[in-house]
């Protein structure tokens, strides 16, 4: 999706008890204001008491009111009579992700091939790195790149969270560092991390040779949001692929990492297109295309 198709997009998140007349309320309410809906999903936690949560994406070029006074009346109108934690971004605001990034150029290169091809709306700032080896390939895509080493951590944080003042989040493409509590709080749930297994699965050192070594059928791979609990953030997506005994651990090790590169690159689109609502240590992720 180029910025051309998404120049008119509005998306609605909608989080709120559920109850009837949701739908209705909603869709009245941008239909009364000139807005033409143009995609909606739901889901109910339980029809009898439980929570509800859509997300809506609609056209703005005949609405009768400025962006900001339609959030006021959406909020008076439809959101605080259904109690709803909601939010409306404007797709052609494309975000600016910041990728973080180690030795392994898998993932970033991933990113970096489908946001040249237009397939990821998003804007990228910067590359941070502790380490100098992936500079020739941000120079191919000309995109900044800062060498930052983690000799300390607290110095090297300060650096990372001075270029990022102005970012919307962070993508960590095999960062290969822990962040700590501080540095992530400053991005709740936008910073998106690529776990090499199914989460809590062969955690810690050289996974694939753990998988190898543990004759595994399937591997995968996790992307999630970072929290200040280790691995253990709100899971966005998820795949897996099947290996036999015929496979070495390098030849495994080539399998996962293309896993990571594809979950990544979907956790990204996900999150760049508003496509989850987080619910405690849990998403809803409305369906890509």
């Amino acid at each position: 999706m180029n910025k051309a198709d998404i120049s008119t997009v509005a998306r609605l998140l909608i989080t709120c008890p559920d109850g009837p007349g949701i739908v209705a309320a909603v869709a009245t309410f941008l239909k009364d204001h000139g807005a033409n809906i143009t995609d909606l999903d739901q889901h109910s936690t339980d029809p009898l008491g439980g929570t509800f949560f859509m997300r809506l994406e609609f056209q703005t070029p005949q609405l009768d009111l400025s962006s900001k006074r339609l959030e006021q009346k959406f909020n008076e109108d439809v959101g605080k009579p259904f109690k709803m934690d909601w939010r409306i971004h404007y797709a052609a605001n494309l975000k600016k992700m910041a990728i973080f990034v180690s030795k392994y150029d898998h993932a970033l290169l991933e990113i970096l091939w489908r946001w040249s091809r237009h397939e990821l709306a998003i804007k990228i700032p910067f590359i941070i790195s502790n380490h100098p080896d992936l500079q020739q390939a941000a120079d191919h895509f000309k995109v900044p790149f800062h060498y930052i080493p983690v000799t300390d951590k607290a110095q090297a944080e300060s650096q990372m969270l001075a270029l990022c003042q102005d970012i919307d989040g962070i993508i960590l493409a095999r960062y290969m560092q822990i962040l700590s509590e501080d540095f992530v709080n400053h991005f709740p749930n936008r910073i998106i991390n690529i776990h090499h297994s199914f989460l809590p699965a062969f955690v810690g050192a050289n996974p694939y040779q753990q998988a190898y070594d543990k004759g595994v059928k399937l591997i995968g791979a996790t992307a999630h949001y970072v929290t200040k609990d280790l691995d253990m953030g709100p899971i966005i997506a998820q795949d897996v692929v099947r290996v036999s005994h015929r496979l070495s651990a390098q030849k495994i090790r080539v399998l996962g990492q293309y896993v990571e590169r594809t979950v990544l690159a979907r956790a990204i689109k996900s999150h760049v297109e508003d496509r989850i609502i987080v619910d405690g240590n849990k998403t809803i992720v409305f369906d890509l295309e």
